[in-house]
């Protein structure tokens, strides 16, 4: 698929087909984040694959934002790998799980799987609820599967902004 034809028909699935992702698309898409850029290419990220029967349902007790697709990506970072910014205040840590996440649910859709981008969750008791370590931060649930035969995007998503409303020249 063209990229600007990924990026034009990616939307955010709320419903799924009870059909198994193949294992080769979902190695595809996990490459994707593999191969993702993070500050000073430390890659922090941490990807864990959830599709077991007993873990979605774990997954579905810590969010309410959930469509029943059959995996979940749970999408944290090391806070031990990370770049801080001059001055100590800010670092990559988050920036470069979001940036990891995009490139996985833009290869989702390029393998013909859908997404949807779930943050309706607590990042401390998922982590401790999933057993991660401590170093781990939870950012985001990524949601993965073929859209059901009636999912369509909400009818919020064709509506954008224009470019002069977000993007300034200097």
């Amino acid at each position: 698929m063209e990229f600007q034809q990924v990026i034009k028909e990616r939307y955010s699935c709320r419903k799924f087909a009870d059909r198994p992702i193949e294992e080769e698309r979902l190695n595809a898409i996990l490459e994707a984040g593999r191969l993702a850029p993070t500050a000073k290419n430390l890659q922090g990220q941490r990807i864990y694959v959830v599709r077991s029967p007993e873990g979605l349902a774990k997954i579905d007790s810590l969010t309410v934002c959930r469509f029943g697709a059959p995996v979940v990506l749970v999408v944290a970072h090391d806070k031990n790998e990370l770049f801080v910014y001059p001055g100590g205040k800010y670092d990559s840590g988050v920036e470069d799980a979001v940036i990891v996440a995009t490139h996985m649910m833009l290869a989702a859709k390029d393998q013909g799987i859908d997404s949807c981008w779930l943050n309706l969750l607590d990042p401390d008791v998922v982590a401790q609820e999933l057993g991660l370590p401590e170093s781990e931060q939870v950012v985001m649930f990524l949601d993965l599967g073929y859209a059901a035969e009636d999912a369509k995007p909400a009818h919020k998503h064709f509506s954008r902004k224009e470019l002069a409303e977000t993007v300034k020249y200097l």
